[in-house]
């Protein structure tokens, strides 16, 4: 993947928190999302992959360069701008996907923040058990975790696998055949794709892509997508990890995108935070603490584009090493080289900033 980076030198406030999932840290801060520390955006060239070859063309992959829309407001004046500047509506029955953090952790997105925008489109703020143990592994104690973390408090809240589960056809790739989801998928007309973007302990970044490949998915789908088709078996996935090379993970999180998004059309929209950037994500219950500034909101109709604008905000950033070397250690970038090959996507996008 060839980056060309035009780095637009600035200076803003100070540093802040931020953090992620699946290993330890320490930590004993309160949850605050809505960030005083920002730092100014790099603005950064676009990016391609020439040798790229798209196999797939899903109704909602762009054939021109997709446009990622950017501000340096964390707030929910800031979430309401750049949803307002992808021009897509989410209409009908909306399913909003966040990561509701492990008890212990407080890098979630804050209920303050995305209040207003969820409010703003009737959603329903959904997710499904875990399947590594912790907090939220079944759906009564998962319920509880999002009434203490205070989504109760501003919508109608979803655990999509309460009832069981759906499998999706995967439509291309190498790995999986099907994608394993909560039943209650099938009662969204449309989507809100709203992602913590940070560190992640296996897929070395997380974001857009990787809330609907793990989040979306019932236990029986993570361990599919976790082992790369070897076992859809909860108490099997571990043993099969072991077994997994990581570049087979990441490649079945870009394919599990392709079944979401054959399913889904254009009825979705994608939305990266990226404020208290740990190198650990919220599914952890004890996350390192961020050593990072925070940098903004990014918005896109394409999660490709999407999470790569994200990646080279944290390369183009000051203070971003050990994010990086987090999402370098685990080949993290590998997911958007693959899923721009499948044709989930462009590396390539028009970056457009909406801050006066």
């Amino acid at each position: 993947m060839k980056k060309h980076f035009t780095i637009l030198l600035a200076s803003l406030l100070m540093f802040s928190l931020i953090a992620g999932c699946i290993m330890n840290g320490n930590s004993n801060n309160t949850i605050s999302n809505i960030s005083e520390n920002v730092s100014e955006p790099l603005e950064v060239d676009s990016f391609s992959d020439e040798d790229s070859q798209a196999a797939a063309t899903p109704d909602n992959a762009a054939a021109e360069i997709p446009k990622v829309y950017m501000t340096t407001d964390i707030s929910s004046e800031g979430l309401m701008a750049v949803y307002e500047a992808l021009g897509r509506n989410v209409t009908g029955d909306v399913a909003v996907k966040i990561s509701t953090g492990e008890p212990g952790g407080h890098n979630y997105l804050s209920p303050d923040l995305i209040k207003d925008l969820v409010q703003s489109v009737n959603g329903t703020i959904v997710e499904c058990n875990t399947a590594y143990g912790g907090g939220r592994a079944e759906t009564a104690m998962h319920k509880q975790v999002m009434i203490d973390h205070g989504f109760t408090a501003i919508a109608p809240t979803d655990i999509m696998d309460e009832e069981g589960e759906i499998s999706l056809s995967v439509p291309v790739g190498q790995h999986l055949d099907e994608f394993i989801v909560g039943s209650h998928f099938e009662n969204y007309d449309s989507w809100l794709i709203l992602s913590h973007f940070k560190g992640h302990a296996m897929g070395g970044f997380g974001g857009a892509l990787k809330n609907v490949a793990i989040g979306i998915a019932s236990p029986d789908g993570k361990s599919s997508v976790h082992t790369a088709g070897r076992t859809n078996v909860v108490e099997q996935m571990w043993a099969e990890i072991s077994e997994t090379p990581q570049d087979e993970f990441l490649e079945s999180m870009a394919e599990a995108n392709g079944a979401f998004m054959n399913e889904v059309g254009d009825n979705v929209v994608y939305i990266n935070v990226l404020n208290r950037l740990s190198v650990d994500c919220d599914c952890d219950s004890s996350p390192a603490e961020p050593t990072m500034a925070d940098i903004g909101i990014m918005a896109s109709l394409d999660p490709v584009a999407l999470d790569q604008a994200s990646v080279d905000q944290i390369y183009a950033a000051p203070d971003g090493q050990d994010l990086i070397e987090r999402m370098e250690s685990r080949n993290g970038m590998h997911i958007l080289d693959y899923a721009d090959g499948l044709g989930l996507g462009s590396q390539e996008y028009e970056l457009v900033m909406l801050d006066a």
